[in-house]
């Protein structure tokens, strides 16, 4: 498995010239996606909806809404 491409903007285009907020989205070469989040696992299982699981090896990241919606052109319909 590999990296294939970025989805959406950089952080650096996103603003973050400092390296302290790079949230990020890549596709890799299985087809599958790879998230650069901050980690919130703690918080936010107690929180996840009746039908939805999340297994030991999972942990729940956070991205940015500008990260997810600058990437959204880039994002396969398929």
């Amino acid at each position: 498995m590999k990296i294939v491409r970025r989805v959406g903007a950089s952080p650096r285009e996103r603003g973050s010239s400092t390296g302290q907020s790079c949230p990020d989205i890549f596709e890799l070469s299985n087809g599958d996606f790879a998230v650069i989040g901050r980690e919130a696992t703690a918080d936010l299982d107690p929180e996840l909806p009746p039908d939805a699981a999340r297994a030991d090896h999972e942990r729940i990241v956070v991205i940015t809404r500008e990260t997810l919606v600058r990437a959204k052109g880039d994002i396969p319909d398929s």
